[in-house]
């Protein structure tokens, strides 16, 4: 069957990209993989917002926040329950074949990653929002495939988790700037974001 075809590779896929550990770079990982180690890149984009559009930047903020809340309910609250696959350091099928880092396994279903849906999320509005005015902009993509990496380099998502995670970020982004534009409109707000 394709599927059972496609979860082998997924579990195959994760074993060689976990595979690239390093005593070293483990507690770098371990620190990379949380939001508040991200805070003062989050802070940076909210100076960014202000200093470019001044009183509207509160209207990108609530874009941004309600972006972030669709993504992370999302997963956490519908999908990861609907799915309920185990993440691979739960799934019995994986035991004894990844790198875990100092016996971190995080909760049960890993389906899908709620940081890569997150942090995508996060990366699209602001490329997006800034992207006429910082050509560096880009460079956020970079921040979020690095964080997204930490999860399997962790043993806590397959790829398989990251790239749905990676497209339902995607679409709430989108919605997100979207959302920021009605409500720019909406109150009254002149002028575009990008």
């Amino acid at each position: 069957m394709l599927l059972d075809q496609l979860i082998q590779w997924d579990k195959e896929l994760l074993i060689v990209l976990n595979g690239f550990h390093t005593p070293w770079l483990d507690p770098v990982m371990q620190l990379m993989t949380h939001t508040l180690f991200w805070s003062p890149l989050y802070a940076f984009i909210i100076y960014l917002l202000f200093r470019n559009f001044k009183n509207q930047a509160w209207f990108l903020l609530i874009g941004v926040g309600l972006t972030l809340l669709l993504s992370d309910q999302l997963t956490a609250e519908v999908i990861k329950p609907f799915f309920a696959r185990l993440r691979p350091s739960q799934d019995p099928s994986m035991a004894g074949l990844l790198h875990l880092v100092d016996g971190y396994r995080a909760d049960s279903y890993g389906f899908s990653s709620g940081h890569a849906a997150n942090t995508f999320a996060v990366a699209l509005f602001s490329w997006y929002t800034l992207r006429s005015i910082y050509k560096w902009m880009a460079l956020i993509f970079v921040w979020a495939g690095l964080m997204t990496y930490t999860r399997i380099y962790l043993g806590v998502h397959f790829p398989g988790d990251i790239l749905a995670g990676i497209v339902l970020g995607l679409c709430c982004g989108a919605l997100g700037i979207a959302t920021s534009h009605y409500l720019r409109r909406w109150l009254g707000a002149a002028g575009e974001v990008a």
